[in-house]
């Protein structure tokens, strides 16, 4: 859809549509046009807290966060088209997936929000896998709730409403209890005809013995499934209130499903065709293949999930991203402040990656673990980030940093062997998220890691929030009437700037050579982090 208004006549009149994301570290909104150009945008910093052995937000932290990200939007707007934000024609809710939120009759929170990064759920995962004949990971909604259920918690029978992040802001501002298939498909098992969770898997779930007391059966607990492109309410005064204390936001916006942060990537990256695949690196990294092929058999290291629009996805999740990465730079920053030197975390952030591409192709010696939690492609209970050297080598920043970013792909690299391994083989991977803001090395890394052509366009810095308020203007323009693959093809990367790098064969050696002592040094990182945990 394309518009002859000027910027500030569509935001005047509300032709625009926000897109809201709450990533790990970041909350981000993002307002486009009609035509999916990005007019304004505005960024809240939030952090997660280790709470009883447990990774949460607060509620609290959730809607200062969200009022602080619009807050900076209006400002933006008002910066950069000299008004007001008062209204938009749509508007979509997107965050990190998987996760427990757990609500009782009332809509009052019986637990602090579990994060998709705890690891406590391991005998549930197994248990629901060999009952249901298909993998079923530690972070699903599903694995959290058989977890507090199997630990008898005080709160279990008094459940009335179970939902992700996004479902749960987007109940808020709509008071509909609905999510999108492929958020829904990261709390249970989905389905694509007709779109929804698996209702025979639901019933095997209400009868194993320790659920069938329950007062509660699955179905009665979680969101209505919904589709891109179908309605999902509207905007309504109290919400409108959550989003902008100051009351300049005017109720009435349409929303579209709420999705999470997977099916933004795909979309930001037009990764929803069969065949498509994309990596999206954040404080996590993920892989995701859009194929009709079944895996022969589940395992642990391959979620099965879902499109915005309700096609099987094969994903390859791990824990750990550029987070340690992004501390380093932090910790970089600091040193320069005692020098002096005036600098921002960003720009040291760009300058160790340049500074990688100086660095051997094996990078010298040197291993990075970036597990801040536990990582389960590796068998990682316990997060405890780690640097190792080999004796003798001289220590160079170059090198350093060449294997910290190799560290954010490593694990990444070990689960798409596997995927490789059940037929299942991308012939291009699109990349996106904040590292690939920096020009060429984090995408060349990449290439070389998965030993894939790596592809990335000029809205790969702006991520979910970008794509999930592109997925509200699918919703606007075509109401689900036009194919999701074709929409993105023809309304919105048609003429889009992309950027495609081969392989470099020296990296590819390089990466190949410095996996083999990154495998043998995970005994290492197993070892610091059970002694840390003891």
């Amino acid at each position: 859809m394309s518009s002859s208004l000027t910027p500030s006549a569509a935001i005047a009149s509300g032709q625009t549509c926000v897109g809201l994301e709450l990533g790990s570290s970041r909350i981000k909104t993002m307002l486009i046009g009609l035509d999916h150009t990005v007019l304004a945008s505005g960024v809240a910093d939030w952090e997660n807290q280790l709470v009883g052995g447990l990774w949460t937000y607060s509620l609290e932290q959730v809607w200062t966060g969200i009022a602080a990200a619009w807050e900076n939007l209006q400002r933006d707007v008002q910066q950069r088209h000299g008004q007001p934000l008062t209204t938009t024609g749509q508007l979509g809710i997107s965050a990190m997936m998987h996760g427990y939120l757990a609500f009782d009759a009332a809509g009052q929170l019986l637990t602090p929000f579990r994060t998709w990064r705890n690891t406590n759920t391991s005998r549930a995962a197994a248990e629901l896998s060999a009952t249901f004949g298909v993998n079923i990971p530690l972070r699903w909604s599903v694995a959290h709730l058989y977890q507090a259920v199997l630990d008898q918690e005080e709160h279990v029978p008094e459940i009335a409403y179970l939902c992700t992040l996004a479902g749960y802001v987007h109940w808020q501002l709509t008071g509909q209890k609905v999510l999108g298939i492929d958020d829904a498909s990261g709390m249970f098992p989905v389905v694509g005809t007709p779109p929804g969770f698996n209702s025979e898997l639901m019933e095997r779930f209400d009868q194993l013995p320790a659920v069938l007391p329950l007062p509660w059966t699955l179905p009665k607990i979680m969101p209505q499934v919904l589709v891109a492109g179908q309605a999902a309410g509207q905007l309504n005064a109290q919400g409108a209130a959550k989003l902008d204390p100051t009351g300049q936001l005017k109720p009435g916006a349409g929303c579209c499903p709420p999705e999470g942060d997977a099916g933004t990537g795909m979309v930001a990256t037009g990764t929803v065709g069969l065949g498509s695949g994309n990596v999206s690196v954040g404080t996590s990294i993920f892989a995701m293949v859009v194929t009709d092929q079944t895996p022969p058999e589940p395992l642990p290291e391959i979620d099965m999930v879902a499109t915005p629009d309700g096609l099987p996805v094969a994903m390859v999740h791990c824990n750990n991203g550029a987070s340690e990465l992004g501390d380093w730079a932090a910790l970089l920053t600091q040193f320069a402040e005692y020098l002096g030197a005036a600098t921002t975390p960003d720009q040291v952030f760009a300058t160790l990656l340049q500074a990688a591409l100086d660095g051997q192709a094996d990078a010298g010696g040197y291993l990075a673990y970036n597990y801040l939690a536990g990582e389960p492609i590796t068998g990682t209970t316990v997060g405890w980030p780690l640097v190792a050297r080999r004796s003798g080598q001289p220590a160079n920043l170059a090198d350093f940093a060449r294997a910290q970013v190799y560290g954010v792909y490593a694990t990444l690299r070990l689960g798409m062997d596997l995927l490789a391994g059940q037929g299942i083989k991308p012939d291009n991977l699109l990349a996106h998220g904040g590292l690939f803001k920096t020009p060429v090395v984090a995408q060349r890394f990449l290439a070389a890691a998965l030993n894939v052509p790596v592809t990335v366009g000029q809205a790969a810095g702006d991520g979910g929030a970008w794509g999930m308020a592109v997925l509200a203007a699918y919703q606007l323009a075509t109401g689900g009437n036009q194919p999701l693959p074709d929409y993105l093809s023809q309304q919105v990367f048609q003429t889009a700037d992309f950027t495609t790098l081969e392989p470099d064969p020296t990296d590819v050696a390089g990466f190949e050579s410095h996996l083999a002592h990154y495998r043998a040094g995970l005994a290492m990182e197993r070892a610091i982090g059970q002694i840390a945990s003891d």
